[in-house]
């Protein structure tokens, strides 16, 4: 019997920056995101992997999002100074956007990766530059951050809209927080778990059968997670992707 769909929610996706024989492996994903970060820089000097992933959007009808991150010199992200942490982010806002103009689209959101996605989720100074940065380059993007206190702040404080994420795969502590000491998850029968419990009791794990309350507008899956592709598969079964833009639009009543 085919399982019927019951709840909506952003499921959202890396485009270039993981290859396989210099084929993006998040292209295997697209078809079960409903939304979709690509790089701003190119990885491995793989240039012509931004405009394919922008194609494969455009082709998919997924909404595209820039994911933004440091420069591989930067190892203290807390010594940067508010005008070199918005010249970071606008410069590849500004390279993401050349490919999708190109392509008569817009970015619809920003997600920072890696370093700078830890640093915002442990530090308002450094999560309120990023989010000026943000709003300063358009005020209709939306910022995706680790739920929790401080991207809630954020949104407050630059009068941005954000978008709180769970990253499926990471292990979380008793505050809400990511353990980013941790290993990741790949037992994909624990992965789905923790899914069907978030979306019936708003409610992550952070130690076995014990649970806190969170509140979720996307769900982040790692392409480079050997579980992720059955899992986001499986997911689609009894959750249906839609973009975080859309979802807040109907939560708010003006679509039905």
């Amino acid at each position: 019997m085919e399982n019927s769909i019951n709840k909506y929610m952003d499921f959202n996706i890396n485009l270039a920056t993981c290859f396989k024989d210099n084929i993006d492996i998040g292209l295997e994903f697209i078809d079960y995101a409903s939304s979709v970060n690509i790089a701003c820089s190119a990885v491995n000097g793989l240039y012509l992997s931004i405009k394919d992933a922008v194609e494969h959007c455009k082709f998919k009808s997924k909404e595209i999002g820039a994911l933004i991150s440091l420069p591989d010199s930067v190892s203290e992200p807390l010594s940067l100074s508010a005008d070199e942490v918005e010249a970071i982010v606008l410069y590849q806002l500004g390279a993401i956007s050349s490919f999708t103009k190109a392509a008569s689209l817009n970015i619809e959101h920003v997600r920072p990766y890696g370093l700078m996605y830890k640093t915002a989720s442990e530090n308002l100074e450094f999560s309120l530059a990023i989010a000026k940065a943000v709003k300063k380059y358009s005020e209709w993007l939306i910022l995706y951050g680790a739920s929790g206190n401080i991207i809630k702040e954020t949104g407050a404080e630059a009068n941005i809209v954000i978008a709180q994420e769970i990253q499926i795969n990471k292990k979380y502590n008793q505050n809400g927080s990511i353990d980013y000491s941790s290993e990741n998850i790949t037992d994909s029968d624990v992965l789905l778990g923790r899914l069907k419990h978030l979306f019936s009791f708003n409610e992550i794990d952070y130690s076995q059968n014990n649970y806190i309350k969170t509140e979720c507008d996307s769900i982040y899956f790692d392409v480079e997670n050997a579980a992720a592709l059955e899992v986001i598969k499986q997911a689609n079964n009894f959750i249906e992707p839609r973009p975080v833009n859309y979802n807040k639009v109907v939560s708010s009543g003006w679509v039905e």
